[in-house]
């Protein structure tokens, strides 16, 4: 944002050096990248008349042209292409140093004497681009001859470039910097007085908003006979051009000011060119907009538009249409005043390539009580520059224009965050000075409401930041840390995230780091939609949804170190995965390829559900985690539907393991069996206090059965009934033969338990081993008609 520092002057008063505002800005929050004073370099540029102008003799391309600008008429040889007689230009007399370093001294130009140069725009620093250096600077025609650039054109200014941060869309304006500048300062701000045009006409042209959300205000006001022919005054033009916008004419010139001055960016419509009344809403299939720049473009259905009874006219918050612009023959206009819904302009500008200064503010947030304010304001200039008939504003306001509501502020808060000891009526005066209202709830509580063009003041810290621009960050107090340290002897019955991680390491997996974000595309294979969190607004169409699960991450980086011959694969990440209202950390474990690495000795059989489950046992078995359970036919919709089981933890679903879906593993060309499995981590990490216990001085005694079950029966819920009906002999039951064929009825299986079984204090008689053996094969029986296999 740049800034005319005379420009401010009329709104605040300060009489500090150029040196001590850009520090007093920057020191504030508002960066000043530089500044620089306009009429450095122009001390010897005056104002002179071309009395007349005559060809060159020997040079098509040059004139010869008589100048009055001092106390004698000079030659001056000229090539610009608008050198005339009767023209107002600047003139670089004989011995000026231009801003450029160049000395003007007499010359010759083909064999033609030449004291001094006619100056263009760029050639004084004063202007950029072609237009600037296309032909002499055309001053008006009533300056007064001799008169200094520098006081004639008021350049005895400076000029600051600020760089702002994107909260502060209420600095994007000079009222809004004058506003800081004053209460960063401690000087008065005096906003100008602007006057309240009365109409004299009873024409209106009025708007149907369909989309009130995005825009719940919308004025607008016909001005009527403004005269064509007339010119910015060069007040204007300067200050528009210091700022940084190129003056074009009267009107869109005056909408432009109104925009750098007040911060409420403005259009006008040229009358005669629209259909009936507006009708603010969204676009429609197959609309298009030819801008103001000659660019057409295809409209979206989430672009909001203004349109006539026809056609849209302008892209919302952006850029006006070329078909209903204000023109060199435009009498009558319709000036527009709305404010838009941050949501909705957001990123429109940079989806068709616009750059607007208008959709730069509309996106950050305009301040929704200007708009009237900005429409008289307009309303005045255009009446004292082009003159005409002004009707009366017609308006549309609907309640749910975002106002900004009372925040509740405590002076101990104040103090106990920046480290002050300031007191109530301090803080006070720093939030009035800002322009807030503030009201003593109670003892050293206040309600404070900010002006609705700060945006960015939703709670307490916002305020309690601005008190610390207002004291100064270099004047707050310091204070030495005071070296305390608490130390927290970490819980016996958590299991910290990287005993995990090192665990999988020294198992032989290998951690890998994916993106939180996913494609939009990102489907499961059944064809329905992930249902990841979609971002507002996404970096990229591939990174559009924050991941529900890690395994689309996981499938992608096998996919990828298989392209470059990783074939034996063992991976594993450890990241956050999100759902609409819940954010928890995962465990995600991969497999593929080979058991063991490639060996003489040894036949190499892929993985397959039980490696991945004796992985998954292991991890847990090492953080005394005993009651790990798997139940076949997990609902994981990335998972082999019949080879898949859901993991239980002390009764609690964990977790899913199993093969990738067949689709998917044809899809990512997976042709050797990958294994998955994803756990909620911090499900995970909780576990039982450990407990000491003795190491038994008495053997053991183990007694195998070989039990006939029907097929269905899962193993473990055998473990289960083993366990419960085993009785506090039962050291440990183990599973060690299963067979199916020969000698076993179809239908059943072969089951081999293994049951180990000791007591601390003496050594077991067979009548006791045979107790409990007999126990386990009653309860087994009743439960699943379970028989001992002759």
């Amino acid at each position: 944002m740049k800034v005319s520092l005379n420009w401010l002057k009329e709104w605040v008063s300060i009489d500090q050096s150029p040196e001590e505002i850009a520090h007093t800005l920057t020191m504030g929050g508002l960066e000043v990248d530089e500044f620089g004073s306009l009429g450095e370099g122009l001390e010897g540029i005056v104002v002179a008349k071309i009395e007349s102008a005559e060809p060159h003799p020997d040079a098509d391309r040059l004139r010869l042209c008589q100048v009055s600008g001092d106390s004698e008429i000079r030659q001056i040889v000229c090539g610009a292409p608008n050198a005339r007689a009767g023209l107002i230009a600047p003139l670089a007399t004989i011995g000026t140093v231009m801003p450029n370093g160049m000395k003007i001294k007499p010359a010759k130009l083909r064999g033609v004497a030449s004291e001094g140069m006619l100056c263009s725009a760029s050639e004084l620093g004063l202007g950029e681009g072609a237009e600037a250096s296309a032909g002499l600077m055309e001053l008006p025609s009533d300056a007064t001859i001799g008169q200094p650039l520098i006081e004639m054109l008021g350049l005895d200014d400076v000029v600051f470039d600020i760089d702002l941060t994107p909260n502060r869309a209420d600095c994007l304006s000079i009222r809004g910097i004058a506003r800081d500048l004053a209460a960063l300062a401690d000087v008065p701000f005096h906003p100008p007085s602007f006057s309240v045009t009365e109409p004299n006409i009873d024409r209106q042209v009025s708007a149907h908003v369909e989309e009130i959300e995005d825009c719940p205000v919308y004025m607008t006001r016909v001005i009527e006979g403004i005269d064509v022919g007339a010119q910015t005054p060069l007040w204007m033009s300067e200050r528009l051009r210091r700022c940084g916008v190129r003056p074009i004419a009267p009107v869109v010139d005056v909408t432009n000011y109104v925009l750098l001055e007040l911060g409420q960016p403005m259009h006008a419509f040229d009358a005669e060119r629209l259909s009936g009344d507006i009708n603010v809403r969204k676009a429609r299939s197959g609309e298009k907009l030819r801008l103001l720049d000659g660019q057409v473009i295809d409209l979206e259905s989430d672009c909001l538009v203004i349109a006539d009874q026809k056609e849209p006219l302008a892209l919302a918050g952006v850029m006006g249409g070329e078909d209903s612009s204000v023109t060199e023959t435009t009498k009558t206009i319709v000036l527009e005043s709305a404010w838009f819904n941050p949501a909705c302009i957001a990123g429109k500008a940079r989806r068709f390539g616009l750059a607007t200064e208008s959709a730069h503010r509309f996106e950050r947030g305009v301040d929704p009580s200007l708009q009237l304010q900005a429409i008289e304001r307009a309303t005045e200039l255009i009446c004292q520059i082009t003159g005409g008939d002004v009707g009366p504003v017609w308006t549309f306001s609907h309640e749910k224009v975002p106002l900004n509501q009372p925040i509740h502020l405590t002076v101990a808060e104040v103090n106990a965050l920046l480290g002050t000891a300031l007191s109530e009526s301090e803080i006070t005066e720093k939030l009035l000075a800002l322009g807030m209202e503030v009201d003593t709830v109670q003892s050293d509580v206040l309600s404070v409401v900010a002006p609705n063009a700060r945006r960015d003041m939703t709670q307490s810290v916002d305020l309690i930041e601005e008190v610390a621009r207002l004291v100064g960050y270099d004047h707050l107090p310091s204070h030495p840390p005071s070296g305390e340290l608490t130390l927290t002897a970490p819980s016996e019955t958590e299991v910290p995230e990287a005993v995990f991680r090192a665990d999988l390491i020294a198992r032989g997996f290998q951690e890998v780091l994916g993106w939180s974000f996913i494609p939009r595309e990102t489907n499961n294979p059944d064809g329905s939609v992930i249902g990841g969190v979609e971002l507002a607004n996404p970096l990229s169409q591939d990174q559009a949804l924050m991941r529900p699960t890690l395994l689309p991450g996981l499938v992608s980086i096998l996919t990828r170190n298989l392209r470059f011959g990783a074939g034996n694969q063992r991976l594993f990440e450890i990241g956050h995965c999100f759902g609409i209202n819940s954010e928890h950390p995962h465990l995600g474990l991969a497999m593929m390829g080979g058991r063991y690495d490639s060996h003489f000795d040894q036949t190499n059989a892929l993985v397959d559900f039980y490696d991945l489950k004796g992985e998954i046992e292991a991890l847990f078995a090492a953080k005394q985690m005993k009651e790990l359970r798997f139940v076949t036919g997990a609902d994981h919709a990335w998972l082999h539907p019949a080879q898949s089981a859901t993991i239980e933890l002390n009764g609690h679903v964990v977790g899913y393991l199993g093969q990738l879906h067949p689709s998917l593993a044809r899809q990512h060309d997976l042709k050797k069996g990958v294994m998955l499995a994803e756990l909620t981590l911090d499900r995970c990490q909780i576990r039982a206090l450990p407990k000491y216990q003795a190491l038994s001085k008495y053997p053991a005694s183990r007694r195998d059965l070989a039990l006939l079950l029907p097929d269905e029966i899962e193993a473990g819920q055998v473990m289960e009934v083993i366990y419960s009906s085993g009785g506090h002999l039962l050291e440990e039951s183990i599973i060690f033969d299963l067979y199916r064929g020969d000698g076993v009825e179809k239908g059943f299986k072969s089951l081999g338990i293994g049951l180990i079984i000791r007591d601390n204090s003496r050594t077991l008689t067979d009548q006791d081993v045979d107790a409990v053996a007999d126990a386990v094969m009653a309860s087994l029986a009743q439960t699943f008609g379970a028989k001992l296999r002759g």
